[in-house]
């Protein structure tokens, strides 16, 4: 099953979203001019709250997103030296 939430305002259209595939957070998307506000952080804890969201990939590279995944509670189980592509990008698996 694949859940994808949007939020948008009038102005700025699409300002977060998120998609979920069973428990797997696929994607989390803040905006820049949302950082800080807590909407990631109300996307995140629906997942996890209603979906059942319990794990995540992310970027090496991305160490703000690796920091806010930590602070909501997901422990790293693993790593990867490249992404689902093949391409060299380190992805740290995270898990509840």
């Amino acid at each position: 099953m694949y859940y994808f939430k949007v939020y948008q305002n009038e102005g700025s259209g699409i300002v977060t979203f998120i998609g979920i595939d069973n428990d797997k957070i696929e994607m989390l998307f803040v905006r820049d001019k949302m950082i800080g506000q807590g909407i990631g952080k109300l996307l995140l804890l629906y997942a996890i709250n209603n979906l059942h969201a319990k794990r995540v990939d992310v970027n090496e590279q991305n160490p703000s997103a690796v920091e806010f995944y930590k602070y909501m509670g997901f422990k790293i189980k693993s790593r990867s030296p490249v992404d689902d592509m093949g391409k060299p990008f380190p992805i740290l698996h995270l898990t509840l």
